[in-house]
């Protein structure tokens, strides 16, 4: 078996992140980046008030980029890059970039429990596409009936909202399938085309989300917060996304989304002081019982 290459100018630092990330179990990265998916766009609602939604999303954005090359200097890893791995990395930037805005056009106009509903929609596809056996059928169905009590999704009111939300779900599917493909290579080169794919995307956002973005330039407070959200909506994520893509199935993956959902509502009930009704804690258990009856596919020692 080859030894993962890495970039020549920190090889102990990388060489660190991916020896410990090897040691911990994959699910524990996805329940880390669970957790921060939902709490970046919490912060980030709490903005919209001073900064519009695409001056946030282009933020959140270029604070990632920013994080990454500073960190990784994935342009070195994309020079090496052979033309159609390169195509990959930049599709994979212009969908973040346009998953993003969408995303915070969508949470500007809806719940966020709403829009975290419709984004399951097309992982769910992803999962019963992948489906093999009746004990993982029982486990989709069961992680489908816990999304259906979390969530009331009300096809009313806010149109332009739910096309934003729809265009996020699908967007949210390219995110997995691209994203497992740079995942694929493992350990530190994931990372560094990772970090690549989001400097596309600041590139690509900046026309749409730069001047709605001024004001934060102007004002620390909120380009702090801007930060904090960046870092906690995207680099957190992302990161720890292509830690779990790398040694979990796409089919295990998609279906481990269906905790979303459980984990807007938990974080609605620390941050927001949102208490979850007797439907709703009756839904986390039925999603939790669906992962965890879930049987992953082998994966390759």
């Amino acid at each position: 078996m080859q030894p993962i290459r890495l970039l020549p100018h920190k090889p102990n630092n990388h060489a660190g992140v991916v020896d410990v990330a090897a040691r911990l179990p994959p699910h524990l990265f996805f329940i880390v980046s669970a957790v921060f998916h939902y709490l970046g766009p919490a912060f980030a609602v709490l903005l919209f008030a001073s900064v519009p939604p695409l001056g946030v999303a282009w933020l959140r954005i270029l604070t990632a980029a920013a994080v990454f090359g500073a960190w990784r200097r994935p342009w070195k890893a994309f020079a090496q890059l052979d033309a159609s791995r390169r195509w990959n990395v930049v599709a994979l930037g212009i969908v973040l970039g346009a998953m993003n805005a969408s995303f915070y056009l969508a949470i500007s106009r809806l719940p966020l429990a709403t829009v975290g509903a419709i984004e399951f929609l097309g992982p769910i596809g992803l999962a019963a596409i992948a489906v093999r056996g009746p004990r993982n059928i029982a486990a989709l169905l069961l992680a489908m009936g816990g999304v259906f009590l979390l969530t009331e999704v009300r096809f009313s009111g806010a149109p332009l909202g739910y096309l934003f939300a729809f265009v996020n779900c699908g967007l949210f599917v390219l995110y997995i399938v691209l994203g497992h493909r740079l995942a694929e290579e493992g350990g530190g080169e994931g990372i560094d085309r990772l970090g690549a794919a989001v400097l596309v995307a600041a590139v690509v956002a900046a026309p749409i989300g730069f001047a709605d973005a001024v004001p934060a330039f102007g004002n620390p407070t909120l380009l702090l917060a801007a930060i904090g959200v960046g870092i906690s909506s995207s680099v957190i994520p992302y990161v720890t996304d292509q830690l779990a893509m790398a040694r979990l199935s796409r089919g295990t993956f998609a279906l481990m989304l269906s905790l979303l959902p459980a984990t807007a509502t938990a974080i609605g009930f620390v941050v927001l002081r949102q208490t979850p009704a007797i439907p709703e804690l009756i839904g986390i258990a039925l999603v939790i019982a669906g992962v965890a009856i879930h049987k992953p596919k082998k994966e390759t020692p």
